[in-house]
């Protein structure tokens, strides 16, 4: 006899289930989309446990008759695919046919359905339909999902505490309420409301429930579109950037997915406006034909591929950036003395700690010592290199030029009126007070400079009088000898000099007089550590270094003067708002909150 034998239903169900149904959120998942399917615009889900002990979920759908009833229970049984070519355009959410049969197998299901005419109700235990009869619910499903995995107890063991099933729920119904703002969700847990929306279309609205109305306030929406897609959406301000990946939502078609490609870009996005340990706030949905997506991936489809992604990834790229560059981005104090910025203490206390240490401050300075080294605060947009290239351009380039130039200021002027602790620049103009970290001010002038002057592919350099000699050691010489073409690219122009030593005989031009040698050192440092090397981030890399390194310091003294002119030039930066390391460069007192804090004005 052979010993290869069909498997039972029951077996291959929950075999199934363990693909499908992992954790209670998965059943939640499941019955939801199957309720937004069925066209509801009401969707309750009520939980006791989190879900553990018992989950309903109730909508007014289209429902189905005592047939259907039975056969959604069966393996493979679906309405949403017909034919093999279905497969290539899905619309739905749901469309396997195996989340039903997947659940009941490992529970007790009772379903009460009703398309309007008829009402069905379908008792089922572990798979087995125990009992059909007459329902008098009204138009719409209810299904009781009890005793999740008691028949497969391993699984039950690998459930996580009840706190971590509830967030795991209340996270994917947070997904589908901003995905389906027209659909009114109710989420319960032990009688207790944890979200109730309106269902009424707003999706401004929808954010406020979730995230709260300071939160709402702080969004922006985008929209933007090609050939092959069309996004919408919101994004945060950078000063509401939070801990975790978790709070960017990516929707197509109205699918809560996961998509790593697309992550990345909408990272990269808010790259400088915020720090590398903090991620936005961001909700986008894409609507594509469904020919170019495939969702046929795994069972609980939430990973897909795109086709044409490239266009989709600029897209996303262009819309976020234009509309990050577009509007004014410095924080607001606020009355009730907390700034609305990185809504984390801890950080702004451990960040500032961290500038203090990397900027080696010497606190025992005399309060009436001025810097010992020039400024070097050069705009990306320096009126000397305009005027030497200037009578290259034609009349309508000279225009455009300045047109740039004056678009360039986000920000309104400010004057500088003082300084705290040689550190923070008080200025002021018609609009309020602000407050300017004049390390991170001078950071983003450079970090802008040394972009610009990278990315121009202008090799032009000085020679130096005296070459200057460095050592390495072995490895980091051998690895310098094959990356020394990056260095000549830049304007080096280098030489052995015995065992394991450059010379560097001319620099690049744009390098600073007063700190020659340490720039070129951390250079060097760079390519010796650059894995798979990529242009544009070692010129990213290269610019944030010397722009943090070679800037003013806190507690390094400048006059007044100085800060009329650190203040122009980063009005002329492309960012004013933030340093190279997502730090804020500016904070402000509206006019109105300074009245409100004196009670000039009362609330």
């Amino acid at each position: 006899m052979g010993k290869i034998e069909l498997m039972s239903e029951d077996l291959a169900n929950k075999i199934a289930a363990g693909e499908v149904v992992e954790k209670t959120m998965n059943v939640v998942k499941e019955l939801v989309e199957n309720s937004i399917d069925a066209k509801s615009n009401e969707i309750k889900i009520e939980l006791i446990d989190s879900g553990i002990k018992e989950i309903i979920v109730t909508d007014n759908g289209i429902g189905m008759d005592k047939e259907d009833a039975i056969l959604a229970f069966s393996r493979h049984a679906t309405s949403k695919l017909k034919t093999l070519e279905d497969l290539f355009y899905i619309n739905s959410l749901g469309f396997r046919g195996e989340a039903l049969p997947s659940i009941a197998a490992v529970s007790n299901v009772n379903l009460k359905t009703s398309n309007g005419e008829f009402g069905t109700e379908v008792e089922i235990d572990g798979g087995t339909i125990k009992e059909v009869k007459s329902s008098d619910l009204k138009k719409g499903t209810k299904i009781i999902v009890k005793n999740l995995f008691y028949n497969t107890p391993v699984r039950l063991k690998y459930l996580k505490s009840p706190y971590t099933e509830l967030a795991n729920i209340v996270d994917y119904v947070n997904k589908m309420a901003l995905s389906f703002p027209n659909i009114r969700f109710l989420l319960v847990n032990n009688e207790k409301i944890l979200l109730n929306t309106d269902g009424k279309g707003n999706l401004l609205k929808v954010i406020s429930n979730i995230y709260g109305i300071d939160l709402a306030k702080k969004m922006i929406p985008i929209v933007g579109e090609n050939e092959d897609y069309e996004i919408t959406g919101y994004v945060s301000y950078p000063e509401c950037a939070r801990t975790t990946k978790n709070n960017i939502i990516i929707l197509v078609n109205g699918r809560a997915i996961k998509n790593s490609e697309i992550l990345k870009v909408i990272i990269d996005t808010y790259h400088t406006y915020i720090p590398e340990s903090k991620y936005p706030i961001i909700i986008l949905n894409i609507n594509v034909d469904p020919i170019l997506i495939d969702v046929n991936i795994h069972p609980t489809k939430m990973d897909i591929k795109f086709s044409k992604i490239d266009t989709l990834k600029d897209l996303i790229n262009t819309t976020i950036k234009n509309k990050l560059e577009s509007i004014n981005l410095i924080p607001e104090i606020k009355s009730n003395l907390s700034i609305h910025n990185y809504h984390d203490d801890s950080f702004q206390k451990q960040n500032l700690n961290a500038n203090i240490n990397e900027d080696n401050i010497d606190n025992k300075q005399s309060e009436n010592n001025l810097l010992e080294y020039p400024l070097d605060i050069d705009s990306t947009y320096n009126i000397n290199d305009n005027d030497i290239n200037i009578s290259k351009l034609s009349k309508n380039q000279q225009n455009m030029n300045y047109l740039e130039t004056k678009n360039e200021n986000r920000i309104k002027k400010m004057y500088p009126v003082g300084v705290v602790h040689a550190t923070y620049i008080i200025a002021e103009n018609e609009d309020g007070m602000f407050i300017i970290d004049q390390h991170a001010a001078a950071e983003r002038i450079n970090y802008e400079k040394y972009l610009e002057k990278l990315g121009s592919n202008d090799n032009t350099n000085i020679e130096l009088l005296v070459p200057i000699k460095l050592e390495f050691s072995n490895k980091d010489f051998i690895i310098l000898k094959e990356n020394m073409y990056i260095l000549l690219n830049m304007g080096f122009v280098t030489e052995e000099f015995g065992i394991n030593t450059v010379l560097i005989r001319n620099h690049p031009y744009w390098l600073p007089n007063y700190a020659i040698e340490e720039s070129i050192r951390k250079i060097i440092d760079i390519v010796i550590l650059t894995e798979n090397f990529d242009k544009y981030k070692f010129i990213e890399k290269v610019a944030a270094t010397l722009a943090c390194k070679l800037s003013i310091k806190a507690n390094d003294r400048i006059t007044i003067n100085d800060m009329e002119d650190l203040l122009e030039r980063l009005r002329n930066t492309k960012n004013p708002f933030t340093c190279p390391h997502g730090r804020p460069t500016i904070i402000t007192y509206s006019n109105y909150e300074l009245e409100k804090l004196f009670k000039r004005v009362m609330n």
